[in-house]
């Protein structure tokens, strides 16, 4: 089994929700478990049929949400005050972040424009897949955490925004 087909093999559990897979063949054996909560990882054992320690190990994060999650986190300002009015928005899966549809394209958002809620923020490619990513929330883009092209994990900020 090649590393791709086992990485996509940990995603798809990572998605199904299961807390633990076994596929053995005569080969090799691979035992995927996921945690519950918040902090959850896949860990895959690979090893030949006589040989009993593990060949590789791969830990990763979940891909089972797949709405925006966001929070309201306190962003410390350059005067040293608490401004916990600002509300993150978060990658749901991991993948690549784009900020338009296509390279022609002017961005969704950027620093200092409105949202409102239900509007698409960004896109994010994830198993040759387009995610539209939305806003649930209507406000103004306060910071852009990523830049385009580039890899996401689950989780990670996208964008701050302070909410009208």
């Amino acid at each position: 089994m090649k590393l791709n087909e086992i990485q996509d093999l940990i995603k798809f559990v990572a998605k199904s929700g299961v807390s633990e897979v076994e596929l053995q063949d005569k080969d090799f054996k691979i035992i995927i478990k996921t945690g519950n909560g918040k902090n959850r990882t896949e860990t895959v054992m690979v090893q030949a049929p006589v040989i009993s320690t593990p060949v590789a190990q791969v830990v990763q994060q979940p891909v089972a949400q797949t709405q925006t999650t966001e929070t309201k986190a306190p962003v410390k300002n350059a005067g040293g005050g608490d401004d916990s009015k600002y509300v993150t928005i978060k990658s749901p899966m991991i993948g690549t972040f784009y900020r338009s549809s296509n390279p022609d394209s002017p961005p969704f958002v950027s620093v200092g424009d409105k949202v409102t809620k239900g509007q698409v923020v960004c896109i994010i490619e994830a198993m040759k897949l387009f995610n539209e990513i939305e806003s649930e929330v209507s406000g103004t883009i306060v910071k852009a955490s990523i830049e385009n092209s580039t890899p996401v994990e689950y989780d990670q900020v996208l964008f701050v925004v302070e909410p009208d």
